[in-house]
């Protein structure tokens, strides 16, 4: 929502999407039963969520220093127009890559989808097609969810000030910090 509050409906889809893959690299390895990598990845669990917690605070602290960025308009017109609303891609890979990054060093995601694709026999029976469908499903699913939410706040983007950004920043901020500690803390 920050990113699409700031940088438009593009970079907050794109953010969303670097979720919506992780969340589909853990889906592949809960559905198609890859035990070894699921049982690495368990087993370093600590380590991960250490990491992430180490970033997660980094990151928070960021946004809590950060000044709000201006808002780019909606609709540009006028002679610059082409070259102004050329997409920044890479900010983009930036945006897509932080937040595949966040996902991908939280280790609850991996155990919500073993457990998820395990109850609903997933990845269990052998049977591929049904484990490709369920992951299509997952990345699909969030990638609609992060287009719909990037698209409601970019809809409204243009009636936030300035004033309003800095205190989404440091709310932002407060949160991210607040998950990296749970996390350092659950990884002692």
């Amino acid at each position: 929502m920050q990113r699409t509050l700031s940088k438009g409906r593009l970079s907050g889809f794109v953010s969303g999407l670097g979720a919506a893959s992780a969340d589909a690299v853990y889906g592949t390895i809960a559905g198609f039963g890859i035990t070894i990598l699921s049982s690495t990845l368990l087993a370093h669990r600590t380590s991960i969520r250490l990491g992430g917690g180490v970033l997660l605070l980094y990151l928070g602290v960021q946004s809590l220093r950060a000044e709000p960025a201006e808002t780019v308009p909606t609709a540009i017109t006028g002679p610059t127009a082409s070259t102004a609303s050329t997409p920044d891609v890479p900010g983009l890979v930036r945006d897509y890559g932080s937040t595949f990054l966040l996902t991908i060093t939280n280790p609850v995601t991996i155990l919500a989808f073993v457990g998820i694709f395990t109850g609903l026999g997933v990845g269990v029976s052998g049977n591929d097609t049904d484990a490709a469908a369920l992951v299509g499903g997952v990345f699909l699913g969030s990638a609609l969810w992060w287009f719909a939410l990037s698209s409601a706040v970019g809809h409204f983007r243009t009636r936030f000030g300035r004033s309003t950004m800095r205190r989404v920043n440091r709310l932002a901020g407060v949160i991210i910090v607040g998950f990296g500690l749970l996390a350092l803390w659950g990884g002692l």
